[in-house]
């Protein structure tokens, strides 16, 4: 008896070894897609992994607050998270969604000190993540990550610019066309009925998103479905006539 046993303990380490190298493997697939370390050599990559810790949040849970202290830096893998920021007055503005290969916490890479908005899980999320120090440390030694850094910055900040124009000059119809197509762009999945927005998406979320009510939400968007633009359901959103709405986007404002 004691024969057979010893060969099934040394095959379950065995099968143990093979799957441990088949995720430190997958995780260098993931990191190399990733926003802030594409273009990086392997060597880089290798060390970005075994310098990083994961993190699983199931759907609602918070990843940090506004006004938390910055001390870390993620990056998803699987799953999305919502980012989102709260006004003096308690309105929660919706600033935009944070898919695979997207970074968060983006405050660990400079010297602020407190994170400017929260980020929530929509969904079960899987994340890697650096301290603070250790990510800073990434890009002092790899000029590569750094460059990536800053061009991701700088396409946020250009993002933030085109939404707050948005809100000063379109009409509200302009406002929640931008955002669906936003995030048609961003998690869309073309079926044979339209692109369907993969995330969980309320009305709530879209007049956060866009800066107005539920109410007017709800009203354009009712529009929308009985001329066959969207469908929306549940917490879903189906855009049906891409063009259509890219049509309301281009609309001149008033």
């Amino acid at each position: 008896m004691l024969v057979c046993l010893r060969p099934r303990r040394q095959k379950r380490g065995w099968v143990h070894e093979v799957a441990m190298e088949r995720q430190a493997e997958f995780d260098l697939q993931i990191l190399a897609r990733t926003e802030l370390f594409r273009g990086a050599d392997s060597r880089t990559l290798i060390e970005a992994r075994d310098t990083a810790f994961k993190k699983r949040l199931a759907a609602g849970d918070v990843l940090f607050s506004q006004g938390d202290p910055t001390s870390e830096l993620y990056i998803v893998v699987v799953g999305q998270l919502r980012a989102t920021q709260t006004t003096p007055d308690g309105q929660q503005i919706i600033i935009r969604y944070i898919g695979p290969g997207e970074f968060a916490g983006f405050m660990a890479l400079s010297s602020g000190t407190n994170h400017p908005g929260s980020a929530v899980a929509v969904e079960e999320t899987h994340l890697m993540g650096w301290s603070a120090g250790t990510i800073r440390g990434l890009m002092e030694k790899h000029s590569g990550i750094a460059l990536n850094a800053l061009a991701v910055l700088g396409a946020r900040y250009h993002e933030m610019q085109t939404r707050l124009r948005e809100i000063a000059t379109e009409r509200v119809e302009q406002r929640i066309a931008h955002a669906i197509l936003r995030l048609a762009k961003h998690a869309g999945r073309t079926t044979p009925n339209g692109i369907e927005i993969s995330i969980p998406l309320s009305r709530q979320d879209l007049a956060e998103m866009s800066g107005t009510t539920l109410h007017t939400v709800s009203r354009v968007l009712s529009s929308w479905e009985s001329a066959g633009h969207v469908d929306t359901g549940r917490r879903r959103v189906m855009v049906r006539k891409l063009d259509a709405l890219e049509g309301v986007a281009a609309m001149a404002p008033d």
